[in-house]
């Protein structure tokens, strides 16, 4: 585990420098296919509030969620709310992470996850053009196309679960104050997780 932490935080800093896409502009278009070979695109998706969450099912730090449940109720409370929740795999063909669109749909049925889609960017350039840096880092895009989200899914950046149930989860609060067309009090933070394998 201590040799997984060290990786994912040597990941961290390598990415650093990455360009993010920014707080209360508007959010980066794209277009990619899904694990069921749908295209997603977010031009057609306007009007609605978007979450994107970077995901590398072999991650510790993404373990913590799916293996608690945690990212799953997050997800079937908020598509139950009209948020279109799209889960973005960028990891690049033959690294950590990578997933063609067979072992998408096998993986995601095995962790019983209730987003929108699950996007297939293997060649990175959803990722990219966000600054994804770290799995699990989150979006929250508003109704009106503006990013009014960036960063940590939560307060506690360890792979602990037992740490979720006293965290300030941000992309919660994030969505909410969206739906609600309210502005979001904490709009970017700094993700946890492990590095992006582009």
């Amino acid at each position: 585990m201590k040799t997984l932490i060290t990786s994912a935080i040597a990941g961290i800093v390598a990415l650093a420098a990455a360009h993010a896409a920014d707080v209360g502009k508007p959010a980066p278009d794209f277009s990619a296919k899904d694990a069921k070979g749908a295209t997603v695109s977010l031009a057609d998706l306007k009007g609605k509030v978007v979450v994107l969450e970077w995901n590398n099912f072999g991650c510790p730090f993404v373990k913590k969620h799916y293996g608690s449940g945690n990212m799953q109720k997050l997800q079937e409370t908020y598509t139950g709310k009209g948020v279109v929740w799209l889960t973005v795999n960028s990891s690049a063909t033959g690294k950590e992470g990578s997933l063609d669109a067979a072992a998408a749909l096998s993986k995601t049925s095995e962790e019983k996850w209730k987003g929108s889609h699950y996007l297939i960017d293997g060649d990175g350039k959803v990722g990219k053009a966000y600054g994804a840096k770290t799995t699990p880092h989150m979006f929250v895009i508003g109704k009106d196309g503006t990013l009014v989200y960036n960063g940590a899914i939560d307060s506690k950046p360890t792979p602990k679960p037992d740490d979720i149930a006293s965290s300030e989860n941000y992309v919660a609060a994030a969505a909410d104050a969206a739906l609600a067309g309210k502005p979001v009090t904490t709009s970017k933070t700094e993700p946890y997780g492990c590095g992006v394998k582009y």
